[in-house]
């Protein structure tokens, strides 16, 4: 089809160019400490589930916690994006990685002195979000400060996804195992430990030139500048518009997919397992796909063509009574979405000046941390009158529209991306 021109999954350069971002040192450093502090994240990740199922037998006490994680960046991210066009961001991340440290290393505590209670959990899950929603920004501003050559930004930022898909697939068979063998509490320890090789490695980095941040005006000031810039801004408007109809209308179906592996395919929770690993397959591909790609310039036709991939994908998931067919439509899917999402990060990043990418990149991580949530919450209550096949094929249908309709914008975004590298 002629929209898929372009993506080829066979190419002789394919695993030669996939991580040509560790040619930096900097990189380099930040990447490897990532690479153990992530899979910590993911042990706690599953660790954290399995000690509120245990404690309370509770559904909505599970999605209560996830809520409490996430609804902190509806409201901070925004302000944290102009922080991160006006502080120091690799001591703010530092900052950020050592009071995430802490929060883990306490909650073991509770855990293996048996203090924990729900009320705690909450709690240390709202200040964990509170982390993440400064932290979230800062990093994602930080990558173009260590990848000094622009055509290989994007490669930095599709290895960081990648480094992200593995450590999910790592880090949960670890936390049970671990949960079985020493339980939840040396679960917290690991990944508090774990936060020191990230730590290390942001400690080794050396930043050559000392980039001036702009202070000018309040924080409310800048946050208004930035909204101002992003929406006048055409090529970043039509980026963020896309990525709040995918985030919106097509991120939802992850919750709702116990439904879909129990009820539509009548599986158990092996079949979740196979259509969570179906989802991940194709993200992890997609992230390594496009970390092979050297032409910065055919990223905008990309992420048309993998926006209309998930838009698919998830329509053909939504409606299949088909395990074999429900896992190949979440490979497609997961691989549209992975690639759609960090392409429309790496031209968000390049195309946005550099006073305030911060600010941009806020925007960008609002679109799936604030703005998702709220597409499941609409979501969860379509679903009881239509049914959930019909809402997921419903919401599908939207993303392809929101997709078509960004189709007509990608020469300008080329246009508007050819005169940023040329500076």
């Amino acid at each position: 089809m002629q929209f898929f021109r372009g993506i080829h999954f066979i190419s002789p350069d394919l695993f030669r160019n996939i991580f040509r971002g560790l040619k930096y040192r900097n990189y380099r450093y930040y990447f490897w400490g990532q690479s153990v502090s992530l899979i910590g994240t993911w042990v706690q990740n599953i660790a954290m589930s399995w000690l509120v199922y245990r404690l309370t037998g509770s559904a909505l006490l599970l999605g209560t916690v996830v809520f409490a994680l996430q609804i902190p960046s509806l409201f901070i991210t925004p302000f944290a994006g102009v922080l991160a066009d006006r502080w120091n961001r690799r001591k703010i991340i530092i900052l950020t990685q050592v009071l995430a440290m802490l929060v883990a290393f306490f909650l073991a505590w509770m855990v293996l002195t048996d203090r924990i209670t729900v009320t705690w959990i909450i709690t240390i899950a709202v200040f964990n979000g509170i982390i993440l929603a400064f932290d979230t920004p800062f990093r994602q501003a930080f990558v173009p400060d260590i990848i000094t050559q622009p055509e290989d930004l994007g490669n930095a930022i599709a290895l960081n996804s990648s480094l992200y898909n593995l450590a999910r697939f790592i880090g949960p068979p670890i936390g049970g195992l671990l949960i079985s063998l020493v339980g939840e509490g040396w679960c917290f320890f690991i990944n508090g430990a774990s936060f020191v090789a990230v730590i290390a490695g942001l400690l080794a980095i050396q930043i050559e030139k000392t980039i001036r941040r702009q202070r000018a005006g309040s924080i409310i000031q800048q946050l208004v500048e930035g909204l101002k810039y992003a929406w006048h801004f055409r090529s970043l408007r039509y980026l963020l518009l896309l990525l709040i109809f995918s985030s919106f209308f097509g991120l939802p179906f992850q919750a709702l997919m116990p439904i879909f592996a129990a009820d539509i395919l009548k599986g158990d929770a092996q079949m979740l397992g196979f259509l969570t690993g179906a989802l991940g397959a194709g993200a992890l591909s997609g992230a390594l796909f496009l970390a092979s790609r050297k032409n910065l310039m055919t990223v905008p036709a990309l992420t048309f063509r993998t926006a209309l991939m998930f838009a698919l994908g998830l329509a053909i998931f939504a409606l299949s009574p088909l395990k074999a067919l429900s896992m190949l439509a979440l490979v497609v899917t997961g691989f549209g979405m992975i690639v759609h999402f960090n392409a429309t990060n790496t031209l968000l990043q390049s195309i946005a000046d550099e006073e305030k990418r911060g600010r941009i990149v806020s925007l960008y991580s609002l679109t799936f941390m604030g703005i998702t949530p709220l597409g499941s919450l609409a979501a969860g209550a379509l679903a009881d009158y239509i049914g959930v096949p019909f809402t997921v094929f419903a919401f599908s249908l939207i993303c392809l529209s929101s997709a078509m309709l960004f189709g007509k914008r990608v020469r300008l975004i080329m246009l508007s991306l050819g005169r940023k590298m040329l500076k």
